[in-house]
C-alpha cells in the first residue's frame, strides 16, 4: 500500500469524521488518496483557517481535530493555529507535507524545518523517515494528542514517504515508555484536601478549562451540591458550572466580576480544578490570595506550583479526582461567607450604562443574543472587547458552549472555529461574536460556510476601532489612539452578499432583537449582522495588567 493510502487507512481506524486543510505540491499523493476517503474533507481558504476550524471542531465535540497542509508556506501558515491549540490544550493532529528525504536541508523549493519551527508549540512532533513507522506514528499522534493534558501533534511527511510502498498494519495499542499520564489522584492527598475544605471558613472553587477537557462538569456540580462552596471559572472554564445558579461567581481575573475577584482574594482555601493560574487571573502574584491555602487538581504535573505555591497538590484527571472527593467530602460551615458574597453580588453587579438614545451598547447586543437563543447557542469569539463582553453578558450553563482563544489571544480565531463547531454540533446554533477588526483576519472562510450551507451567525460589534487596544490607550497611554482607528472598513452587508451569505446592518436599539430573530430564522447559509455600537465603550471591571485586585477599575468609580 502507498504511504498516502496508509495515512487514509489510519485515519479511518481513528474514526475521523472531518479533515480540514489545503492542498499543495508535495501533498498531492495524499490528496489523491483522500479523494475516495469515507470522511468529509473541508477545504478552507487558508491554512490558518483550517487549523482554527479543526480546533473549534475539537473543542465543541471533544474529539481530535485533523488538519493537512503542504510544505513550506502551507506549514508556516499553520503555526498560529497550532500555537493557539497548544496554549489552550486542544487535541489536534496536523499533517504537513515535506520535500523528499534526500532534499531535506538543501533549501529545496518550499522546504522549511516544520518540526523545528513547531517544536515549542506542539505537545510532540514527528518527521517520518521510514515508511515502516508511518502507521505507528499516526497511532501515537492521536494517543498523545488526546490523552493526559491534550495538545497538538504534528506529523511531517516527506513526499517520497507518501509515494513509497509498505504493508499496512495498524497497532491496537500504544506503549510509550516516557509518556504515562496519571489519571487517579493520590489517596493521601485527596484526604488532605477534603480535611482542609471541611475546616475552611471562606473557601472558593476556581475551575478552568481542564474541567471541560476531562468532561468533569457533572462531578464538579455534585461537589458544589455536597459542599455549598461558590464557584468561579476562568475564561475557558465558562459553562462548567451554570452561571444562572446562586453559587456561581462567573468569570474571575482582569475582566472578571467584582465578586469573583473579591471572593478569591479573600478566601482561606482556594480549590483550583483544571486551571493554571495564568497572569490574567492572578495579576500581581505577590498580592494574589494572601491568606489562602491552595489545593490544585491538575493532570499536568508541570503546571502545579509553577506560578502559585500549592499546599495540597493532586496530580490527576479532574473527573477521577472529583469523583473520589465526592465520596469523602463533608460540607464546611460557611453560611457567613455565603452571606458576604451575596452582599458583594448585590452591591457590585456586572452592569453597564444603558443606552442614551444615540447608539447601541455592545453589552446589550450580547444580552439580546442570550435572550433570543434562550441561552442554548454555542458562542465562539474573536479576541478583544468582543470576547470579554461575550464572556460577561451571555450566561453559560453547559460546557463546550463557549469557544475562544484564551492563552494566545488570536485575532481571527472565532469565525473559522465557529465553522468547525457548527460541523461538530449541527444540533446547535453557533454564533461568532466578533469585532470589526478581528473578523477581517479570516473573512475568506465565509465561502466555506456558504459552500457547506452552515448557518453560522456572525455578530460584529462594529465600533470602528481595534477596541481593546484603544481602551488601553485611553486609560494608560494619554488617549493617543495610534493606529487603532479603522474607519476604513468594508461594507459588511455587501461583503456578505458577495460571498452568497445574508447580511444586515443594525444602527438602532429597537432593531437589535428583530434583526436577531430574522437571522436565526435563516438556516441554510451564514449571516453577518453588522451592529453599529458605541465607539468608545469600555470593558469593565478591569484589573490593570500586572496589578492586584486592589487596583480594580470599576465603571461607577469613573463616573
Amino acid at each position: 500500500m502507498k504511504g498516502a493510502d496508509i495515512i487514509v487507512e489510519s485515519l479511518k481506524k481513528e474514526k475521523v469524521e472531518y479533515m480540514f486543510g489545503y492542498p499543495g505540491g508535495v501533498v498531492i499523493p495524499i490528496f489523491h488518496a483522500l479523494h475516495n476517503a469515507p470522511f468529509k474533507f473541508i477545504l478552507t481558504r487558508h491554512e490558518q483557517g483550517a487549523v482554527h476550524a479543526a480546533d473549534g471542531y475539537a473543542r465543541a465535540s471533544g474529539r481530535v481535530g485533523v488538519v493537512i497542509a503542504t510544505s513550506g508556506p502551507g506549514a508556516t501558515n499553520c503555526v498560529t493555529g497550532i500555537a493557539t491549540a497548544h496554549l489552550d490544550s486542544v487535541p489536534l493532529v496536523v499533517f504537513t507535507g515535506q520535500v523528499k528525504r534526500e532534499q531535506i536541508g538543501n533549501d529545496a523549493f518550499q522546504e522549511v524545518d516544520s518540526t523545528g519551527i513547531t517544536r515549542p508549540i506542539t505537545k510532540h512532533n514527528y518527521l517520518v523517515q521510514d515508511i515502516a513507522d508511518l502507521s505507528r506514528i499516526i497511532k501515537e499522534a492521536f494517543y498523545i494528542a488526546s490523552t493526559g493534558r491534550p495538545g497538538p501533534v504534528l506529523i511531517d511527511v516527506p513526499v517520497d514517504i507518501s509515494n513509497g510502498e509498505h504493508r499496512f498494519s495498524y497497532p491496537d495499542t500504544v506503549n510509550i515508555r516516557s509518556y504515562k499520564p496519571v489519571y487517579e489522584g493520590h489517596q493521601g492527598q485527596i484526604r488532605k484536601a477534603c480535611h482542609l475544605i471541611e475546616t475552611a471558613k471562606r473557601p472558593v472553587i476556581y475551575a478552568g478549562g481542564g474541567v471541560v477537557i476531562s468532561n468533569a462538569s457533572q462531578e464538579l456540580r455534585e461537589f458544589v451540591k455536597k459542599t455549598g462552596i461558590p464557584v468561579t471559572t476562568t475564561l475557558l472554564g465558562l459553562g462548567v458550572y451554570p452561571e444562572t445558579d446562586p453559587l456561581a461567581l462567573e468569570m474571575l481575573g482582569m475582566h472578571g466580576t467584582y465578586y469573583a475577584n473579591h471572593a478569591v482574594n479573600e478566601s482561606d482555601v482556594l480549590i483550583a480544578v483544571g486551571a493554571r493560574f495564568d497572569d490574567r487571573v492572578t495579576g500581581k502574584i505577590a498580592e494574589f490570595i494572601p491568606n489562602a491555602k491552595v489545593i490544585h487538581i491538575d493532570i499536568d504535573p508541570a503546571s502545579v506550583s509553577k506560578t502559585v505555591k500549592v499546599d495540597v497538590p493532586i496530580v490527576g484527571d479532574c473527573k477521577y479526582v472529583l469523583a473520589e472527593m465526592n465520596k469523602q467530602i463533608k460540607a464546611p460551615e460557611i453560611s457567613a461567607w455565603i452571606e458576604e458574597i451575596s452582599v458583594m453580588k448585590r452591591d457590585h453587579p456586572l452592569t453597564y450604562e444603558k443606552n442614551n438614545g444615540t447608539s447601541i451598547k455592545p453589552q446589550y447586543v450580547v444580552e439580546e443574543i442570550y435572550r433570543q437563543t434562550n441561552g442554548e447557542a454555542i458562542i465562539c469569539t474573536e479576541v478583544g472587547q468582543n470576547q470579554m463582553w461575550a464572556a460577561q453578558f451571555y450566561k453559560y450553563t453547559e460546557p463546550r458552549t463557549f469557544i475562544s482563544s484564551g492563552g494566545l489571544g488570536t485575532m481571527g480565531y472565532g469565525f473559522p472555529a465557529a465553522i468547525g463547531a457548527q460541523l461538530a454540533r449541527p444540533d446547535r446554533r453557533v454564533i461568532d461574536i466578533a469585532g470589526d477588526g478581528s473578523i477581517q483576519m479570516n473573512i475568506q472562510e465565509l465561502i466555506v460556510a456558504v459552500q457547506h450551507r452552515l448557518p453560522v451567525l456572525i455578530a460584529i460589534l462594529n465600533n470602528g476601532f481595534l477596541g481593546m487596544v484603544r481602551q488601553w490607550q485611553q486609560l494608560f497611554w494619554e488617549k493617543r489612539y495610534s493606529h487603532t482607528c479603522i474607519d476604513f472598513a468594508p461594507d459588511f452587508v455587501k461583503l456578505a452578499e458577495a460571498y452568497g451569505a445574508a447580511g444586515f446592518r443594525i444602527e438602532k436599539n429597537e432593531e437589535v432583537a428583530p434583526a436577531l430573530r430574522q437571522a436565526l430564522d435563516i438556516t441554510d447559509r451564514p449571516i453577518i449582522l453588522d451592529f453599529r455600537v458605541s465607539r468608545e465603550e469600555n470593558v469593565y471591571p478591569m484589573v490593570p495588567a500586572g496589578q492586584s485586585f486592589k487596583e480594580i477599575i470599576m465603571r461607577e468609580l469613573l463616573a
